[in-house]
């Protein structure tokens, strides 16, 4: 099965996962660096990018 740009980039562009409760929420990596973003359901500000199978 071949990957096509645009489906990979909905899937895992900007993509990122809370370390304590595992929330995924989208948003742009400066602002993930810079801790301006907290997650909806901890709190939380440790973020990882989401893995590609």
């Amino acid at each position: 099965m071949a990957k096509l740009p645009e489906a990979e980039a909905r899937l895992f562009k900007n993509i990122f996962v809370c370390k304590k409760c595992k929330t995924k929420i989208r948003a742009d990596p400066s602002k993930i660096r810079a801790e301006k973003i907290k997650c909806r359901g901890c709190n939380g500000k440790a973020f990882r990018p989401i893995k590609k199978k």
